[in-house]
């Protein structure tokens, strides 16, 4: 499985051109700082802003230690960085090192160094320092307290008084950093309008399975499907409150912690991160079955092969929660599967790549096992979608809304961001017309390095291919017919080229 590196454990790495972006909301950010601007630069301020097209979102706070981007330091009257002046020697470090040699200390060495000066103690209040302090220390679940820093001190210390920690923290004047800025920009920023505006998916409603089949599923192209989940009990009650009370004390899955639903609805509710955890766990049927039975696979997508494993067959469907902003950064399906994936609450932005398209600032590593790629998916469209505007190949991009369901083909690069709080249903599934790809996934070298959802990867090609020829006789070998007459026709020469003399570089004529 392609995936991007889990960043969930340590402070990301950013790339240097998160410089460029901070340089241009300098200006407005500055009417955000302490100092009181004039009017005329709050004039310019507002024009430059319109321009760009950037906004903040309207519950978004100031940075909670009055970090500005680096560029701001260029209209200061004092031309000093507090932030170099406070770290002393270690002034020389990037902000990404400081903060991985930071991350190296536990929670009580944290709020030792941070009463070191006013540097420090910016630098050690970067959330999400704490934040992996929590998610290391409390994986079989937390209370989320208003802030990371409050939720470890009261899972650490619960007899703290945790009132007693200020949402707001202490307001630091003339410091500058980019990185820091730009981690509470991506958590506040708005979706630009010409983020959302490009919607040339194709869009189906009534089509018979055969019509799929041949029109995307053989061709692997995209689609919307609309009215093919109305019957479902879970479009009608999934909600808050319904899945709260049906799952009571059971605990779900959210990035690498277990959490009972009700305490994950209280994190979604109060949080305002660049990277919201998202609950998405594979066994949701086994723990509450009722779920399972409170949707239906569409038509369309009836088959599925890997049944035929049983309960060896690698994970396949999986319950996806989480508020605005959450989602998924650019990757491809598991194991060389197809997929669909139904909204039931909420909206979802996508963008997909085919198979022959790397998404920009992508960067997939020689042997596909990982994913190098933006930290987090606001930053993806801050610094990478607009180039893609002007490519050859556009990428296919729609917003699933409640009540629709969209068809990811195999190999498909996709990105999937929250605009509101949402619930979803997906499944990953092998039919006739993808089963040779997944096949060939299988047996890669370094399959046992791609493969997911499954504990035996090694063996899994060939339990697979059994199965199926023991289920489905003479199907495989069907298939690689088929797919041997297909190549054969894409040889045969055009018309253009058949009435074409290579050799004299003329036109020919047999009459």
């Amino acid at each position: 499985m392609l995936r991007c590196k889990n960043l969930l454990l340590r402070p990301p790495k950013r790339k240097a051109l998160r410089k460029r972006s901070c340089a241009v909301l300098t200006k407005k950010q500055k009417v955000l700082s302490d100092e009181k601007p004039t009017s005329r630069s709050v004039e310019e301020e507002q024009a430059e802003e319109t321009e760009e097209g950037f906004s903040l979102k309207t519950s978004a706070p100031s940075h909670a230690h009055g970090v500005q981007p680096l560029g701001n330091l260029y209209f200061s009257p004092s031309s000093q960085n507090s932030r170099n002046t406070g770290l002393g020697s270690l002034q020389t470090l990037t902000d990404e090192l400081v903060l991985e040699i930071l991350g190296l200390l536990s929670g009580t060495n944290l709020g030792i160094l941070s009463t070191v000066s006013k540097s420090f103690y910016v630098f050690c209040n970067h959330e999400p320092l704490w934040r992996n302090l929590v998610l290391e220390n409390y994986n079989v679940g937390f209370l989320y307290n208003g802030s990371w820093k409050r939720t470890f001190v009261t899972a650490y210390r619960p007899s703290f008084a945790v009132s007693n920690i200020s949402l707001s923290g202490l307001k630091v004047r003339d410091f500058y950093s980019d990185y820091l800025f730009q981690s509470w920009l991506c958590a506040n920023l708005e979706m630009k309008p010409e983020w959302l505006e490009r919607d040339n998916i194709q869009r189906r409603k009534g089509i018979t399975v055969d019509e799929f089949v041949s029109n995307f599923e053989e061709t692997n192209k995209p689609v919307l499907l609309e009215g093919c989940m109305d019957d479902w009990i879970a479009l009608e009650k999934w909600d808050k409150d319904y899945l709260i009370g049906l799952c009571g004390d059971v605990k779900f899955s959210v990035g690498p912690v277990e959490m009972k639903l009700e305490d994950y609805f209280r994190y979604a509710d109060q949080a305002r991160e660049e990277r919201p955890l998202y609950l998405f766990d594979p066994k949701f049927a086994d723990k509450i079955p009722r779920l399972g039975s409170e949707y239906e696979v569409p038509a369309y997508f009836k088959e599925d092969l890997f049944h035929v494993l049983g309960n060896e067959r690698p994970d396949y469907r999986w319950i996806i929660i989480g508020p605005a902003g959450s989602g998924s950064s650019f990757h491809i399906d598991p194991n060389s599967t197809s997929a669909w994936n139904a909204v039931i609450k909420g909206s979802k932005k996508w963008v997909l790549f085919p198979p022959d398209v790397v998404p920009p600032g992508v960067h997939p590593s020689p042997d596909g096992t990982e994913v190098a790629c933006p930290v987090s998916i606001i930053e993806w469209f801050m610094n990478f979608y607009d180039a893609t505007k002007n490519w050859k190949k556009k990428p296919i991009e729609c917003v699933c809304k409640a009540g629709e369901v969209i068809f990811v083909p195999n190999g498909w690069w996709h990105l999937v961001i929250n605009l509101e709080d949402s619930i979803a249903i997906t499944q990953n599934y092998v039919s006739r017309r993808n089963l040779l790809n997944v096949l060939d996934f299988l047996k890669k070298p370094n399959a046992n390095t791609l493969v997911s959802g499954t504990r035996d990867r090694v063996n899994l090609h060939d339990k697979f291919k059994n199965a199926i020829e023991a289920s489905f006789p003479g199907t495989i070998n069907q298939l690689l017919s088929k797919a041997e007459e297909r190549k054969a026709q894409q040889k045969k020469l055009s018309f253009w080229e058949s009435v074409t003399d290579s050799k004299a570089g003329a036109f020919k004529f047999s009459f």
